[in-house]
């Protein structure tokens, strides 16, 4: 909420409400926000541990997607939640739910997102989850997923993976640590194995626009390669975006990890499909 004489036009309050029902993954496919494999692949890499972070831009279902790919977790794994405002619903029994604390009108008493990852360490999470990064927690929670917590989820404000990557370093130096570039792009390739773009595209749907897989680091460029992504083909009468969502023909370089861990994907699913225009949507 925002008071006169700071709102202009009186005060201003804004309110964030979920729905009771939870979507499921069911739920994304149904509305056209992606597509079988593109879920079965999220769920494996899940499953079998892989760090993944969600990234978009403003209402774009960060939160939403988040809420779903939590769901893929294990019922047996200890679940440790970091938030500036407790939003997830994960549906686990065992989940330890973390919230931030702003300052008191003394301006003191504040306990903030990096104070909670740091602690949340030492409660033995199988995963740690973080709402947002933000600031300087983003290098606890790297530094988390180099350390024995792989698996852990979180989500971002940017544009594109690309632009999630060059984010990711400039929070790391908001925790005010003098460390150079090139030790930040390691801490960020090792820690981060996928990355999901969600996007709210022309006419207000919510769409995974691109999965990409974070692939190491060369002459210091994050390398990355894509899986799955939306390509739009126009709008209809209506406004709305028409499109359809494909493999890129990339496969996974994940799948001996995979295997492994025992997700079994077939190597077909990561081949470009051929769309009719009847099934362009």
């Amino acid at each position: 909420m925002v008071l006169p004489p700071l709102a202009l036009d009186g005060p201003c309050m804004t309110i964030r409400k979920f729905s009771r029902d939870k979507l499921r993954p069911a739920d994304l496919l149904a509305m056209g926000s992606a597509t079988a494999d593109m879920m079965r692949y999220l769920e494996a890499a899940v499953r079998s541990r892989l760090s993944v972070l969600v990234s978009g831009g403003t209402s774009s279902g960060k939160t939403t997607l988040l809420n779903i790919l939590s769901g893929f977790i294990p019922a047996d794994e200890r679940i440790v939640t970091v938030e500036d405002a407790a939003e997830l619903q994960l549906r686990q029994a065992h989940v330890i739910r973390l919230e931030a604390r702003p300052p008191n009108i003394e301006g003191k008493g504040a306990i903030e997102i990096r104070d909670l990852v740091r602690n949340s360490l030492r409660m033995r999470p199988d995963r740690i989850v973080v709402g947002e990064c933000r600031g300087g927690e983003t290098l606890d929670m790297l530094q988390a997923m180099n350390t024995g917590h792989e698996g852990s989820l979180s989500t971002v404000h940017a544009n594109s993976p690309h632009d999630a990557i060059s984010r990711l370093e400039a929070m790391v130096l908001m925790a005010g640590t003098d460390l150079p570039s090139r030790a930040i792009q390691k801490q960020i390739s090792s820690a981060i194995d996928v990355i999901v773009q969600a996007q709210r595209v022309r006419g207000g749907a919510r769409k995974i626009v691109s999965i990409c897989e974070v692939t190491g680091l060369t002459n210091g460029e994050t390398l990355s390669h894509e899986l799955f992504q939306f390509r739009p083909l126009g709008v209809d009468e209506e406004g709305n975006v028409r499109g359809f969502h494909t493999a890129t023909g990339n496969p996974s370089v994940h799948m001996q990890h995979f295997i492994e861990r025992g997700e079994v994907l077939p190597a077909s699913m990561f081949e470009p499909t051929v769309q009719t225009a009847s099934a362009r949507t």
